[in-house]
């Protein structure tokens, strides 16, 4: 079976989550092969099975992605559709609207007036990946975030402010990776954002945040018993809105003032999923890849 890892042209061969994932995969007889995604002669029904890894650089062509995801098609995981639907953060509000707890989030589109800050506040654009545009801000710095703001919307972009929610410093954050449903491992990631300003990025073709290059920023971690209602009760939803879980789920979530997990992002497009944290998880999502055929 013939398994093309999507990555970008920055990493053409692959991230080391991806190296794992491709080793595993051989273990099992499958016949992986890193491709990025926007390269124009690759030719993608030589693929029994397309497997979106690291696409880190799509938030910045997000059209480019989503056109490139329809023309895969079927044989691609996540799905187009599911892909489509996560790629904007806009879903959070969807999400908010049926009853699941969600960070609460304030959308601001080009046009639309300045949403009223209050307190410690984080900015990002509504379409990002990896830290990238993000700034937190206190009161003192307000004028910082509205420039962000405006900067968004002078490019276009719709810009989403949440409070930053002071359980960061204390405890990070937990992420529960569900691969084809079920719960994979967790992980813990530490605080990343620093005092009133805009996140350092680096210029490398994928511009992440700096901070995301730090090897100890995520671990293993645990999960409570309500973080994994949480999470399942996500994957459910998933299942009741695409008719199947996604292939791979990561689930990022924060503790509330009064100690409940909320949602900060629910990612399905190309999370890196930490499998060195887990001595299974590679052969768990190896597996789950050949059974999704």
């Amino acid at each position: 079976m013939r398994v093309g890892l999507a990555t970008c042209a920055a990493l053409p061969d692959g991230f080391a989550d991806d190296h794992l994932l491709a080793a595993a995969l051989s273990a099992a007889g499958a016949d992986p092969r890193f491709a990025v995604w926007d390269e124009p002669d690759e030719d993608w029904s030589l693929f029994d099975l397309v497997v979106v890894r690291s696409t880190w650089d799509y938030t910045q062509v997000c059209d480019a992605f989503l056109a490139w995801a329809e023309a895969v098609g079927d044989r691609l995981r996540n799905r187009p559709a599911v892909l489509r639907w996560n790629s904007d953060k806009r879903y959070l509000a969807e999400l908010a609207s049926e009853g699941i707890p969600v960070v609460p989030t304030t959308f601001a589109g080009p046009g639309d007036p300045l949403p009223g800050l209050e307190g410690e506040v984080v900015v990002k654009p509504a379409v990002s990946a990896g830290g990238r545009d993000t700034g937190r801000f206190g009161p003192p710095a307000h004028g910082e975030a509205a420039r962000l703001i405006a900067l968004l919307h002078e490019q276009g972009r719709t810009a989403m402010l949440q409070p930053y929610l002071e359980s960061v410093d204390r405890e990070g954050e937990t992420s529960i990776v569900f691969i084809a449903g079920s719960v994979s491992h967790v992980l813990r990631k530490r605080a990343v954002l620093r005092p009133d300003e805009v996140a350092p990025t680096r210029d490398d073709g994928i511009g992440a945040a700096e901070v995301m290059y730090d090897e100890a920023l995520v671990g293993a971690g645990s999960a409570t018993t309500a973080q994994l209602r949480l999470g399942e009760g996500l994957i459910a939803w998933l299942e009741g809105r695409f008719g199947e879980p996604p292939l791979y789920t990561r689930v990022d979530m924060l503790a509330d003032a009064a100690g409940k997990p909320v949602l900060a992002e629910l990612e399905v497009v190309e999370p890196c999923l930490y499998l060195a944290t887990s001595d299974e998880a590679a052969s768990r999502l190896a597996e789950a890849i050949l059974d999704s055929r």
